[in-house]
């Protein structure tokens, strides 16, 4: 059984790797919107802690897409208020639009939804956050029930599969992004377009990708490219804002793996998009109540080197590259008891001073649900911004741990800090 002296070795090891550029970044006022010679990587970090408007705009039911069809909480500019007063920097809006989307040739957006879409940006932006926008549900996956796999129509296996497909899918996905690039094309940096989410073939990273020689991998890099095009050849700002790309069901090992970045017309304006729950089962589930090595209910093979270890290779891959990466999505559910909840608090101040260190950010996933457990990702109310059950104090944890410029404030410091074994 490892030892909490060897956990902390690990940790003291990976914080010494990363202390050299943790240290410079740190003490560096964040780059501004005016701030023209920035690069990309300064970009990400004035970007600060960020936020999902999750399971509202990118809701859907029976292939059409609607706000309020997963609950009844419909944004407002007093919801972006609330998200910059309680310290984010950045809001992430995954938005599907199927169901608004015509016929070919044009595939034209319907224009109720886009207007619909560009409100709540505005929201946003009169809030003072930077937003990443995206296409969203429209590539969940090839559903097990063959009935619904026509709903969407980034239909990565058959994509594979067929050639034919392929290129018609390319076709359509070009359209929607060259309008969505029209509509925006006067808006500032401020403003990140991504261009899909979790594009799988409905086996979360653990299907026919596996078997298939790479098929779906190079279809998806293929996809990355026709929507990068299509953004920048819409001119304004399109022409140099950044862009977020995913890989593979936006996992960070089947990204680093397979994942082939974009060519771009300009330099230094790709982001890679991951997203981790690790591990789902304590994280998103609630399946276990207790995490890292003072934990005793645990997943098994995971722990805060687990986590760290992931955010090494994204680091030695891309960030130290020049390349930077976001966390579109993270978090961790809402527990009933206390013990349960010291665990969550300290999961969330853990992963998000390791992102710090790691130099990303990343965006919690709040989907609105006041609840317990499974799923239970709610921080704020959607349409007000009111805090949900001890949403306030989850933030604070969040938000302090990315912010903090205390260099006596350290990885491993907030490792001591973890819940007493029992």
């Amino acid at each position: 059984m490892k030892t909490i002296f060897r956990k902390a070795c690990q940790i003291l090891m990976m914080t010494a790797a990363v202390f050299a550029f943790a240290s410079c970044t740190q003490n560096k006022p964040a780059a501004t919107e005016e701030n023209e010679n920035e690069t990309a990587l300064e970009f990400v970090m004035s970007m600060g802690m960020g936020w999902n408007l999750g399971n509202s705009m990118d809701a859907h039911e029976k292939g059409v897409s609607g706000e309020t069809l997963w609950h009844d909480q419909a944004a407002t500019q007093a919801t972006f208020d609330k998200v910059k007063a309680a310290g984010f920097g950045s809001v992430r809006i995954p938005t599907t639009w199927m169901g608004h989307i015509g016929e070919a040739p044009e595939y034209k957006i319907e224009e109720a939804w886009m207007e619909r879409v560009a409100e709540i940006v505005g929201y946003a932006k009169k809030s003072g956050l930077k937003v990443i926008l995206n296409v969203h549900h429209d590539g969940f996956g090839a559903e097990k029930d063959e009935s619904l796999r026509p709903v969407y129509w980034l239909a990565l296996e058959e994509a594979a599969n067929d050639s034919a497909k392929n290129e018609a899918i390319k076709e359509k996905l070009s359209a929607v992004w060259s309008q969505i690039a029209t509509r925006f094309k006067d808006e500032g940096k401020y403003l990140v377009f991504e261009t899909m989410n979790e594009i799988q073939d409905g086996e979360w990273g653990n299907g026919r990708n596996r078997t298939d020689g790479g098929k779906q991998y190079d279809v998806l890099n293929q996809w990355n490219q026709v929507a990068v095009d299509a953004i920048r050849a819409v001119g304004g700002e399109n022409e140099t804002r950044y862009i977020g790309v995913p890989g593979y069901v936006c996992n960070p090992d089947l990204t680093i793996e397979h994942m082939v970045l974009p060519k771009d017309k300009v330099e230094g304006k790709l982001l890679v998009a991951v997203h981790s729950y690790d591990p789902w089962d304590y994280a998103g589930s609630g399946l276990h109540s207790e995490w890292g090595h003072t934990g005793k209910d645990i997943v098994e093979g995971t722990d805060e080197s687990t986590y760290t270890g992931m955010l090494d290779r994204l680091y030695e891959k891309y960030v130290k590259n020049g390349i930077p990466v976001y966390l579109g999505e993270f978090g961790c559910v809402h527990r009933a008891d206390e013990r349960a909840e010291a665990f969550r608090k300290y999961y969330l101040e853990y992963v998000c001073k390791a992102m710090r260190d790691h130099q990303m950010t990343g965006f919690f996933w709040d989907n609105g649900y006041d609840l317990v457990g499974d799923d239970a990702f709610g921080l704020m109310n959607h349409a007000t911004g009111e805090y949900i059950a001890n949403g306030e104090e989850i933030v604070k944890i969040m938000v302090d741990a990315w912010n903090n410029n205390d260099p006596e404030y350290t990885l491993e410091k907030v490792y001591e800090k973890a819940p007493a074994a029992e």
